[in-house]
């Protein structure tokens, strides 16, 4: 009888404790729930506004790309490719550039023409540059990407924090 009694002062002693506990848990599980919910719109809404940027700037550089591809017969004319010829040496070199691989040691059927015009010739490497200059867009997009995906973040984190150390 007396243990029992010892147990309800005890449980009487801590129920105000418990309750005050389990009430800020309850709280900081709604600050939490918030401040992700907080995150996820500001990554989202960083998402969007860093697609449709860049998206719109890799549209750019194709258009300019296409451009400059059609004017290649401007520049580099029929009489051009009769004048000058593009042998096998450079398309061996020009290709090993590419793969990343040497072309091996340089041969006699190197110096004979491939037949390839100056203009084709224009006009791969514009399509090329043109690649290359979408991947940089690319990268510079998904390195926008991250650092305002951070920055968000962080936003997020340091209110949140703010919130939790101000209850």
């Amino acid at each position: 009888m007396a243990s029992s009694v010892a147990w309800k002062v005890q449980e009487w002693r801590y129920a105000g404790q418990i309750h005050q506990c389990k009430a800020e848990l309850e709280s900081y599980q709604a600050r939490i729930k918030m401040a992700v919910a907080q995150l996820t719109k500001a990554q989202a809404k960083v998402v969007i506004q860093t697609e449709i940027q860049y998206r719109d700037r890799i549209k750019i550089v194709k258009e300019k790309s296409e451009t400059i591809i059609k004017e290649v017969p401007v520049y580099v004319t029929q009489a051009d490719t009769h004048h000058f010829g593009v042998n096998v040496g450079f398309v061996r070199h020009y290709n090993s550039a590419f793969t990343g691989e040497p072309a091996g040691s340089p041969a006699e059927f190197d110096r004979g023409p491939t037949g390839i015009s100056l203009a084709e010739l224009a006009e791969v490497n514009a399509y090329n540059a043109s690649v290359c200059w979408q991947w940089r867009e690319q990268a510079l997009g998904l390195r926008a990407f991250y650092r305002q995906l951070q920055h968000a973040q962080q936003s997020t984190t340091t209110k949140s924090q703010h919130s939790v150390s101000s209850n």
